[in-house]
Parts: structure tokens; C-alpha cells; sequence
């Protein structure tokens, strides 16, 4: 990725000056620097075609044979004048006017791109926290879906897409630690289907979970910034804690559909009574302006935590954010174990994280401030609040409390997937 990002700002820097033929031989040239897989690299970085890429690689291998063929042919002892490896080879003169060529086929197709992606998301699977998704499908199965579809391709444009769409083939690495619940994928399907399904019917979907925490004060903070030569940011040698800031424990909304985030800078336990208070201050504040006619919500959380699919509080604290909204919230929980493929993690905690690196967590303004100023190119708008109230933990909920609960579990997995109806708007 790193690869591709910087031939993509060269070439934005050199696009203007170029011609079609120039264009041609400048990406070769970057290709046959970077070697093995440069063309790919090259194509997805600038757009410009493999089989053009091939082309100038050609043109590239021509003028270098010539210019030793002209070194070698001349009787002189002097050197002769070396050939210009740019000088066009004969017949090749002619330029096709501005714009000339085939259509790229994502603009005659513009729902291609997300046709490809909605047939791979249900099976994504990897580090979220890293750009790079990838997929288990082969890039014949999903051409051959696609043209089902209506979207004719064929299986080496589907891999062009694919690396356009931030998907890369890897091989398997061992960081897994205990087995897998035998219904994981089933489960992942679930979700992506109910949150399919909400949003065609114009109902809010938003991913929960708490952030890890942090010590506030001047601490050194992961990552690095610019600043003038030789004056790095000064920072306390250890990190002990300071008795009076503490920690902080964020706690996020994200919304999926209108790519939004809430986050409580909670200043004491994480508690399901924070959980839920932050879900009732996002929905004030955000979420039933961007929603007003919403009678539904979906939440996708972890399976513990302060979330927790084994929580009696979180369940009674959902009921109290039901009652108060008349909201029907259904709740689909993440299988044990897969915390990382919660899109919060990836679509708002990752970027938040990018925001602050190498700088140091000074106070709580500076923590708000930070996480309330993060934005990306996808456009993601992110709100930040200071939570100072206290939630106790080791709170007990008695059988006859979590029997009030309206809670009606899902066919499939009642456990994991679960509805909650207000007793106040039957």
C-alpha cells in the first residue's frame, strides 16, 4: 500500500506534462523499478491499463535495444552520441486526440463497483485495523456472478477491481488463539443481512463498543508527527499514572449508513450504564435528527464487555433506552472472538487513533478535541463529549428485574440476536 500511495502522488504531480505515449513509458518505468508485480501496482496507482503498462515495457526493452545496437554498429573510436531512450520508435508518431480511447468499464457500468463489493463483503474477513480487506471467493466465481448479474466482466478485470477496492490475496498467519464457534459464519451472515434489510427500509444500523483506554497526561503517544528538525515533543519517561486525570474509557457510536460517529470521553467505570447512556446522548444528539422517523434500531456489539450478550444490566439498560425512544431495538452481537470485525473498530476507532498519533494525551479537552476533529476522505464526521459521571460497578440484577425485560430472542441464535420492544409503546 505504501508502494502504491507513492507512485499515485507522483504521478499526480506529473499527469499534466504528459502525453498519451509519455504517460505510457513513464508508468513502464516505474513498473520495471519496482519489479516483480510492479505493472499491478502501477495500474491500480494511476488507472493507466496493464496491457498499456506491457506496452511501454516493450517500447522501453526496443529503445535499449537500439541504443546498444548503435553503440556496437559504430567504427569510431570515439563514443558515439547515446540514443534518446525516450526518442519515439519509428512508425509511432501519431498521438490520439485528449480523451481518445476505450471508456473505462466502471464508467459505462457505475453499479460495478458496488455490485463487486456487496457479493465479497458477507465473506470479508481479515485485520480491520489494516487498509487491506480480502476475500476467499476466486475472481472466476465472481465474475461469473457478476455477469449473472448484469454486470459483464472478466475474472482479470474482477482482480483490478478487487485492488481497487482495498482487497488483497495473503496468505494465512497464525494470530487466532482458541476455536472457532462452529455457527461464526453463519452468525456474520446474519448480521449482514438484517443490516441490509434496515437499511433498505430507511432504519438506523450503528456498530458499538468501547474503545481501549488511555492515560491522560504528558505521555508519549504511539505513532509520529512533523514538527522542526531536532525539537521532538518532551514526555514523561514512564507512564505512571497520574492520580488526579487518570484514565479515560471512550465509548463509540458509529452510524454505518451515514458514516457519522458519537463518542463519551467516560472519566470513570465501563460499565452497560455508560454503554447505553452514551447510545441515549447519540441518539439526542445525532441520531433522531438524522433519523426522525425511525421506529426501529439495529446495534452490533461485541459479545462482552460492558455490551455483553451474557449481561442482565445491558439488557435492562437497552430497556431503559427503549421505553424512553418507543424505539424497537434489535440487538445482533458479534460471535466470541471476533471483536475486530465490528466496523467500528476499523471505519472509526482506526482513524481516531491515526488523528492523535504522536501526540500526547494532556487532558481531557485535548482528548475530546482530537477525537471531534477526526475526519477521512470517505467523509466520516465524528462528535466527542466529556462523560464525568460516576457508574458503580458490581451493580446485581435480580430474576423478577430481568423479567420486566420485553426481550423476544431471534429464531437463529437467541443468544447472540434478540429484540427489545418499550413497555411504554406496546
Amino acid at each position: 500500500m505504501e508502494r502504491q500511495e507513492a507512485i499515485r502522488r507522483k504521478f499526480d504531480v506529473v499527469r499534466p506534462f504528459l502525453n498519451e505515449r509519455l504517460r505510457r513509458v513513464w508508468a513502464a518505468s516505474e513498473a520495471h523499478a519496482l519489479g516483480r508485480g510492479g505493472v499491478l501496482v502501477v495500474a491500480v496507482a494511476t488507472g493507466v491499463a496493464r496491457s498499456t503498462i506491457g506496452r511501454g515495457l516493450r517500447e522501453l526493452r526496443d529503445a535499449a535495444g537500439r541504443a546498444a545496437g548503435s553503440a556496437a554498429g559504430s567504427g569510431s573510436s570515439l563514443p558515439s552520441r547515446p540514443a534518446d531512450p525516450l526518442a519515439p520508435p519509428p512508425g509511432s508518431g501519431r498521438q490520439r486526440r485528449l480523451g481518445g480511447g476505450r471508456t473505462a468499464l466502471t464508467q459505462r457500468d457505475p453499479a460495478l463497483l458496488g455490485a463487486l463489493d456487496a457479493l465479497v463483503e458477507p465473506t470479508a474477513r481479515g485485520d480491520p485495523q489494516s487498509p487491506l480487506r480480502w476475500t476467499t471467493k476466486s475472481v472466476r466465481v465472481l465474475a461469473r456472478e457478476l455477469t449473472t448479474q448484469g454486470h459483464p466482466v472478466s475474472p482479470a478485470t474482477v482482480a483490478t477491481l478487487l485492488h481497487q477496492l482495498d482487497y488483497s490475496l495473503q496468505a494465512p498467519r497464525k494470530t487466532k488463539e482458541g476455536a472457532d464457534h462452529p455457527d461464526r459464519d453463519a452468525q456474520f451472515v446474519h448480521i449482514n443481512g438484517q443490516t441490509r434489510a434496515f437499511q433498505a427500509r430507511g432504519q438506523p444500523v450503528v456498530s458499538i463498543d468501547a474503545k481501549k483506554k488511555e492515560l491522560v497526561g504528558n505521555y508519549k503517544n504511539g505513532g509520529r508527527e512533523w514538527r522542526p528538525a531536532g525539537q521532538p515533543e518532551a514526555v514523561r519517561t514512564h507512564d505512571f499514572p497520574d492520580k488526579t486525570l487518570g484514565k479515560v474509557a471512550p465509548y463509540g457510536i458509529y452510524d454505518l449508513t451515514a458514516n457519522t460517529g458519537w463518542v463519551s470521553v467516560g472519566t470513570d467505570h465501563d460499565t452497560a450504564s455508560f454503554a447505553v447512556d452514551t447510545l441515549h446522548r447519540w441518539w439526542q444528539q445525532m441520531g433522531h435528527t438524522t433519523y426522525p422517523a425511525a421506529t426501529e434500531l439495529l446495534l452490533q456489539a461485541d459479545s462482552g464487555g460492558s455490551n455483553s450478550s451474557r449481561s442482565r444490566l445491558w439488557k435492562v439498560e437497552v430497556q431503559r433506552f427503549a421505553d424512553a425512544t418507543g424505539l424497537r431495538v434489535h440487538v445482533c452481537h458479534f460471535p466470541p472472538g471476533t471483536s475486530k470485525w465490528n466496523k467500528i473498530e476499523h471505519r472509526l476507532f482506526a482513524h481516531i487513533t491515526e488523528n492523535w498519533r504522536g501526540r500526547p494525551l494532556v487532558s481531557h479537552e485535548v482528548i475530546v478535541n482530537l477525537i471531534g476533529h477526526t475526519t477521512t476522505r470517505q467523509g466520516l464526521r465524528v462528535q466527542a463529549e466529556l462523560n464525568t459521571k460516576v457508574y458503580p460497578t458490581g451493580t446485581k440484577v435480580s430474576d423478577a428485574t430481568l423479567a420486566t425485560v420485553r426481550l423476544q430472542p431471534a429464531t437463529f441464535h437467541g443468544d447472540w440476536n434478540y429484540t427489545i420492544t418499550p413497555r411504554s409503546h406496546s
